[in-house]
């Protein structure tokens, strides 16, 4: 049984708050670790927490966290989409990791799910301390193939605009003007298409999720470039996607790009949101995963 732990990361700048999931219970026996996030505007509670729970029965030190503004870590503007934000994070995060004695040295690795996977990418690209890395069900994008989900360039247009607005707004008066963060029918939402995984308590609806995006998030989550970096890692990389994913054809792309050696497993079926929580997918990426960091993470079990 695991029972996870709070922990924090102090970064020197943000502090981040983060759950350790580990076995054994004490903090001496060196283990591979690894890193969990998960989706844009998600907290660790959400699909990261589920999967750091597997893989930690497997023999990993785990840690999932709070980006800054999000959840119970520090940071303004909250509630904000800011991807340069996450990916300093993510950096910070695993220069921290690293320093722990009962982390195996040079044996993190780091699971990012949806959005994260972009994110996780450019930081090992920009020096994070990280061994290999495994995307779940990732979404890459950039400005020209993120358009599409919005309506394209009208749709893009009209949430620049209030994302302008919005920033001009906090630049004044230090306010975040929000809107739901999903809201079925609601195109004024960061998410506005059916998703149960959002609307429910009993799946991605938990307490510690506040359904709220700054409006602001839109100027840098249209305009982010998470297909650029690919060529600057050196990690080696696992790729797990299906048809039913997202931007399937850019993660293919991403996968071919990277200078380090990658695999790619290709699900028979599931959709982007059934790799947050139902057990057939959320199963694969495990195993699948867990045998990536088994071969590539020094001391792997």
């Amino acid at each position: 049984m695991i029972t996870p732990r709070p922990f924090q990361l102090f970064t020197g700048g943000t502090t981040l708050a983060a759950t350790l999931h580990r076995t054994p219970e004490d903090l001496v026996e060196p283990q591979p670790a690894l890193l969990v996030t998960g989706s844009w505007l998600t907290v660790k509670e959400q699909m990261a927490d589920l999967y750091a729970a597997r893989l930690a029965a497997r023999g990993y030190t785990v840690f999932t966290f709070d980006f800054a503004g999000f959840g119970a870590s520090d940071g303004t503007p909250r509630q904000a989409e800011l991807p340069a934000r996450k990916i300093d994070d993510i950096v910070a995060a695993a220069r921290a990791v690293s320093t722990l004695s009962f982390v195996r040295p040079g044996a993190l690795g780091y699971l990012a799910i949806c959005a994260s996977a972009q994110y996780v990418l450019r930081a090992i690209a920009a020096g994070a301390p990280i061994t290999a890395y495994a995307s779940v069900a990732g979404w890459f994008h950039d400005a020209a193939t993120v358009a599409p989900f919005y309506g394209g360039a009208d749709g893009v247009a009209k949430r620049l605009d209030r994302a302008a607005d919005a920033l001009a707004l906090y630049q004044r008066t230090g306010e975040v003007r929000t809107v739901p963060a999903y809201d079925a029918g609601n195109e004024e939402a960061g998410m506005f298409l059916e998703l149960d995984y959002y609307a429910s308590p009993a799946r991605g609806a938990v307490p510690t999720w506040v359904n709220e995006m700054a409006e602001l998030s839109w100027l840098y989550w249209l305009t982010f470039d998470g297909l650029s970096a690919a060529p600057a890692v050196r990690a080696p990389g696992l790729f797990v996607h299906s048809d039913g994913c997202v931007l399937p054809e850019n993660l293919r792309t991403v996968a071919d790009a990277t200078a380090g050696p990658t695999e790619v497993v290709w699900a028979d079926g599931g959709t982007q949101i059934d790799f947050y929580d139902q057990d057939e997918q959320v199963s694969l990426a495990v195993d699948a995963a867990d045998e990536h960091f088994r071969k590539h993470l020094p001391g792997g079990r």
